[in-house]
């Protein structure tokens, strides 16, 4: 078996396929695991199943022990008028983990496990996806981007998340600090200039509200294409992963469904289940709640966003579990099957990969006359801190446009 790619969703369905006996061969162009990432910190969601994912890893024969996790029950939701509150829930909402190739990361993990199921992983190497049985590339086009610095701080373990228009066009800025590593990013989902500004405010809102004492390291960034094929598997490939389109349109979390369909795609050439009806029943209806989601997302501003945190906080009083919202949110229900076809014709475009499937895909929007605005001293300040850090040697991973 041929497996195009050694990030999660391809090494999943290698450590499946090996630990069945089957001889497994991945191919990566690039030189490790995780080199696609720099350090940065990103969650796993635990909110579009009753069941903990991490049960779930274990039952597939996956170990979550092998690379390090930080479980958290609650976060900072940040309001875009600046009100603070605080979603909680006795449960794990979601788990911060570091992408990269440092031996505690995530992809590193995976990788270990996969030698150890016996997969022969060959790295820098470039390969005809149609010589593989699995795709598991990761996105060719973008749909939004996201911005980051990572720092030094002695604030202590904590996540916040941000619903702001302006600091994050259409989307959500966010700040994760583990054993004294923070990050804060902003994303952005209107293509915008001066890109970089939007980071530099963003750091600069969140000095003014948390005692950081933050210390530059370098930034960092990434893609996000969101789409929709028409089809899971073509002409005997298995597409899984971000290759499968199966990204998460409103929050940009991608990794619990890159893992769970590597897994489908094995247990399906296995002959245990049918990878495109898996696929279809499991995971599609969660892609298209959350594009219904970012559709709606799409046309709100600062207004909207309150009216979202003050339902979500709401929402919480009432039950007193802070996840619910979040699982309400994602159920694919009547209301958002009838909002399907207005999605598909409003925000989606229809398009077809070099292999001829077809596929509807989100295009990065275009900005607003709202996104052009002056930054304010306080992000001149944190810009300029950075070009000194750059000329001390701290690095960029990933440019922001001009």
């Amino acid at each position: 078996m041929d497996i195009l790619g050694a990030g999660l969703s391809g090494l999943s369905a290698a450590i499946v396929l090996a630990s069945s006996g089957k001889d497994v061969h991945v191919h990566e162009v690039r030189q490790d695991s995780g080199a696609r990432f720099d350090g940065d910190f990103q969650g796993i969601e635990n909110w579009t199943s009753e069941r903990d994912f991490f049960d779930e890893m274990r039952e597939w024969g996956l170990d979550p022990e092998s690379f390090k996790s930080d479980p958290f029950g609650i976060v900072d939701l940040v309001h875009p008028d600046d009100v603070i509150t605080q979603p909680v829930t006795d449960g794990v909402a979601f788990r911060v983990v570091e992408r990269g190739t440092d031996d505690h990361c995530i992809d590193q993990g995976f990788k270990r496990m996969a030698i150890e199921a016996g997969v022969k992983i060959h790295y820098g190497v470039k390969v005809d996806p149609s010589d593989c049985d699995i795709i598991a590339a990761g996105p060719k086009e973008s749909s939004a981007v996201a911005f980051g610095e990572i720092f030094e701080t002695n604030h202590p373990n904590h996540v916040t998340f941000q619903l702001n228009d302006k600091l994050a066009p259409g989307a959500y800025s966010y700040m994760i600090i583990i054993d004294g590593i923070g990050l804060i990013c902003t994303c952005l989902w209107r293509k915008q200039r001066k890109s970089s500004r939007f980071l530099d405010e963003t750091i600069a809102w969140y000095e003014r509200h948390y005692d950081l004492d933050r210390k530059p390291i370098k930034r960092v960034g990434g893609k996000g294409d969101f789409s929709i094929p028409n089809k899971y598997v073509s002409e005997g490939r298995y597409y899984v992963g971000e290759a499968g389109g199966l990204q998460d349109f409103m929050w940009g979390f991608g990794m619990r469904y890159a893992i769970t369909s590597g897994v489908l795609a094995g247990k399906s050439i296995l002959g245990e289940l049918d990878y495109e009806q898996e696929v279809r029943k499991r995971l599609l209806p969660l892609v298209k709640s959350s594009a219904t989601n970012r559709f709606l997302m799409n046309r709100m501003g600062d207004r909207g966003f309150k009216a979202v945190a003050k339902y979500w906080m709401r929402d919480q009083h009432r039950t007193g579990d802070g996840l619910r919202f979040m699982r309400l949110i994602y159920k694919p229900g009547i209301l958002r099957r009838m909002m399907w076809p207005f999605v598909r014709l409003g925000m989606l475009r229809k398009g077809t990969t070099p292999d001829g499937r077809s596929y509807v895909r989100m295009p990065f929007r275009r900005a607003l006359k709202r996104d052009d605005w002056e930054p304010s001293r306080e992000a001149e300040l944190v810009a300029l801190e950075w070009k000194m850090k750059q000329n001390e040697g701290g690095r960029t991973s990933f440019q922001a446009g001009d």
